[in-house]
């Protein structure tokens, strides 16, 4: 196992059979077992292991040493690996692809287009063509990148790739033209029926994310022998022997859709589900069949599904209602306290707030008097907390303040990296869980009063040499437990075959994709939230009219005052940007 902070410095291996030259590799035992470790000024050559292959090596070095024996050393490895090695055969062309299978592809990339946040479309091909008729994606021609007269030239020899999650960025980076390699491709067989009798089937491709199974994809660099070889394939194909063959949809079927590009696509059934766009993406399962709503209810408990279906209400209608903080230690939850509410602390903070000699300017914080212009002429006490005995930037300070408005608070904190409210007690500096611990912009972090076990603010010094004010650090510091800010709704969604009540809970900050920390302090995040729930379920529209969720569902058991129920909760879910 090699490992690096930079992905750039590791080996570039394609493909198994590769031959590696280590530069500066330790040896050593560990549990009785030899292994090798890379120490400084590691670094790697990387060949093709084919015989003939040219003898290039891929390396990030800048500098490297490559004589006549090494070159000698190499070429022999490749005789020995062919007479002797047989690598499993994981590189698949077009032609030879069958049902159900995990594969490598080494094919060009002639078009791709973005379908939404999690998943991404490339249009590629190999110079053969599938056996068995191929899915091809609905998308608007002018969202596709790439030649358009090159593409509708190759539709019946390309295939389309959808890879989601952490490789989209990658998929979205390739240049049209590049030759690739798609590792641990996926292919699945979707039949269409037309009413009780088969009507069809063809093959989807899928890029899952993750990197199990060496799942990713490589861009070839135009010196790479297997690129060089597959150019040379593809340039010597007839394109004309294949644009007069007929396609998937061509099944003896009347609902078929023609896309702008010309290519037939989807019959009836698989076409309704794209014309009727989903508001909301799946970042992973995107392979679970969906599930009616029923069987859902009928099914055991606890398990996991994917559903389609529509929201027909929610609660609470008053969303601001909606933003809860959740213990994660005693399960408690409670309603987040309002500015109402917090001025009002923070004013007993005020009340209490007077210049005490014994608080003011120890060795680790130096502390400011101000008087406010009110009329109560009340005063506003900062202790400015320093690093390594250095009072830092605004920008950089954290500050322990006596005193204080919520806007005066709100104002201060446009300014400084961390503020901690706290009121001076038979003069000692104390905290109080009643409002916010720490107050980082418009990030107001409140504990549990239950799971906390408060110490002296005095515990921070022990943190004025590290680099940051992190939250985690300074809860720990001062003993607190951590609430977590998160908003719990309650969906009615409803299909066809019913309708079941699901909780939005532990997943909804990656469903709205919306800091629920910083929302109660920021109208416009507010705004957002509500404009989300508009969409979802419309105010002033037919129940015919909502648009149509897929959702992750999770079943499981709870107690509820004494009494067991069954429960639903949503689960790895996004709302697409575009609502």
């Amino acid at each position: 196992m090699l490992f690096s902070g930079n992905p750039d410095t590791l080996p570039k291996v394609y493909n198994a059979g590769d031959i590696v030259r280590f530069h500066r590799v330790k040896i050593q035992k560990f549990n009785d077992d030899i292994q090798g470790i890379n120490t400084s000024g590691f670094s790697a050559l990387v060949f093709d292991g084919t015989v003939g292959a040219p003898l290039i090596p891929r390396t990030s070095s800048k500098s490297y040493s490559f004589n006549s024996d090494d070159q000698k050393k190499v070429e022999l490895l490749r005789d020995w690996a062919a007479n002797n090695l047989k690598f499993p055969g994981s590189r698949v062309r077009l032609s030879d692809i069958q049902p159900v299978q995990f594969f490598d592809l080494i094919c060009q990339l002639i078009g791709k287009a973005e379908m939404d946040q999690a998943s991404y479309l490339l249009k590629v091909w190999d110079g053969t063509k599938c056996v068995s008729p191929t899915w091809k994606v609905c998308v608007e021609e002018e969202a596709i990148e790439g030649d358009r007269d090159f593409i509708r030239q190759l539709q019946n020899l390309t295939v389309d790739i959808l890879v989601y999650d952490n490789h989209v960025e990658t998929a979205k980076s390739i240049k049209i033209g590049s030759y690739i390699v798609i590792h641990s491709v996926h292919t699945k067989l979707h039949t269409v029926n037309s009413g009780n009798q088969p009507n069809g089937s063809y093959l989807e491709f899928y890029l899952h994310g993750g990197t199990s199974y060496g799942r990713g994809i490589t861009v070839l660099p135009e010196n790479n022998y297997d690129a060089q070889t597959l150019q040379k394939f593809l340039e010597s194909v007839d394109k004309k022997d294949f644009q007069n063959l007929e396609d998937m949809s061509s099944c003896e079927s009347a609902d078929v859709f023609k896309t702008p590009l010309g290519q037939e696509l989807l019959p009836f059934g698989v076409l309704e589900r794209h014309q009727e766009l989903s508001v909301t993406v799946l970042p992973a399962h995107r392979d679970w069949q969906v599930t009616p709503l029923t069987t859902v209810i009928q099914s055991k408990v606890p398990n996991k599904y994917r559903v389609r279906a529509q929201l027909q209400s929610f609660e609470p209608q008053n969303l601001y209602q909606s933003f809860k903080l959740h213990c994660t230690k005693c399960k408690s939850l409670q309603d987040v306290p309002d500015e109402d509410e917090v001025n009002i602390i923070f004013q007993g903070h005020e009340q209490n707030a007077s210049p005490n000699p014994n608080v003011l300017n120890t060795s680790w914080y130096q502390s400011v008097v101000w008087e406010t212009n009110n009329q109560k002429n009340t005063h506003i006490v900062l202790h400015f907390v320093k690093k390594n005995d250095i009072q830092q930037n605004p920008e950089d300070t954290l500050i322990m303040i006596e005193g204080g408005t919520f806007q005066d608070i709100f104002r201060l904190s446009r300014h400084f990296d961390s503020i901690i409210p706290v009121k001076c007690n038979q003069g000692e500096l104390k905290l109080d869980l009643s409002g916010p611990f720490l107050i980082q912009g418009n990030r107001w972090h409140y504990g549990c009063s239950s799971c906390s076990k408060l110490r002296n603010p005095e515990a921070l010094s022990s943190l004025c040499s590290d680099v940051s004010w992190s939250v985690s650090a300074i809860a720990k510091a001062l003993g607190v437990e951590p609430l977590k800010h998160t908003f719990v709704m309650c969906f009615k969604l409803e299909d066809e075959t019913g309708f079941l009540n699901a909780y939005l809970w532990n997943y909804s900050e990656q469903f709205f994709q919306i800091p629920a920390s910083e929302i109660f302090v920021d109208d416009k995040l507010q705004e957002q939230l509500q404009s989300i729930m508009n969409a979802l379920c419309p105010p002033r529209k037919q129940r015919s009219e909502y648009p149509w969720l897929e959702c992750c569902i999770r079943s499981y058991n709870a107690t509820n005052e004494g009494k067991q129920q069954v429960c639903y909760e949503i689960f790895d879910t996004i709302v697409t940007k575009r609502i």
